[in-house]
């Protein structure tokens, strides 16, 4: 399986996210963000960083790069993607996923392993998972807030939308203490922690990030 990561200009975490994506079996795939080819991969990961120095807003100007023109046609028409951190902010930049991410509300960047709680096992990245199961993944954000009007929040809520939530603490003050979201269907999820830090007993505090990346496996074996 080829499974795409783009690097944009600023871009910190693409050599990472290529390195879980191999360590799960899949081939991963360079994607440059100028360019308008995809190179036939299967989905798409928008790895961490900070693309174009987060100039007006993080993932406002990577949301409108030539690249993200083919990555939103395609995930329309179903094809998974993955959006860690600033790739989470990107996707919500593009529209492909709701709310917005804003500065944290104590204004610190924040680095540490965070728990998170499995709120949907069910989707293209999560089916490796079990629902209300606790993970140990990486977060590292300055603007990692997560935010929306109530009524926004309410609607997500109701159409379980909701990926993940911060549990044992909130790093930067999100709303509702959501972590990650996903698309009405399920093929794209965005969030802020870094799975991809967590793959490996050497280097990361566990390895329960490398769920993601075999979970899409099986979702695009399955599909």
């Amino acid at each position: 399986m080829r499974i795409g990561v783009i690097t944009f200009p600023g871009s910190l975490d693409d050599v990472d996210a290529a390195r879980a994506i191999r360590l799960a079996g899949a081939d991963p795939v360079a994607l440059w963000h100028a360019d308008h080819d995809l190179r036939d991969v299967e989905a798409v990961v928008l790895p961490g960083g900070f693309s174009y120095g987060d100039y007006l807003r993080a993932g406002a100007i990577a949301a409108r790069a030539p690249m993200m023109r083919d990555v939103i046609d395609r995930a329309r028409a179903g094809m998974p993607v993955l959006g860690i951190c600033n790739g989470f902010q990107v996707l919500c930049e593009a529209g492909l996923l709701p709310g917005a991410l804003t500065r944290n509300s104590h204004l610190h960047f924040r680095n540490r392993d965070q728990v998170l709680a499995v709120e949907r096992a069910d989707t293209a990245w999560t089916s490796a998972y079990s629902t209300g199961q606790r993970i140990v993944i990486p977060v590292k954000n300055g603007e990692g807030r997560y935010v929306g009007s109530p009524d926004d929040l309410d609607r997500l809520e109701g159409e379980g939308r909701v990926a993940f939530r911060y549990v044992d603490g909130n790093p930067n003050g999100s709303s509702r203490d959501i972590a990650g979201v996903t698309s009405e269907d399920g093929r794209v999820v965005g969030l802020m922690p870094h799975p991809e830090h967590a793959v490996e007993d050497l280097t990361g505090p566990s390895t329960d990030g490398l769920g993601f990346f075999t979970s899409i496996l099986k979702a695009v074996v399955d599909a």
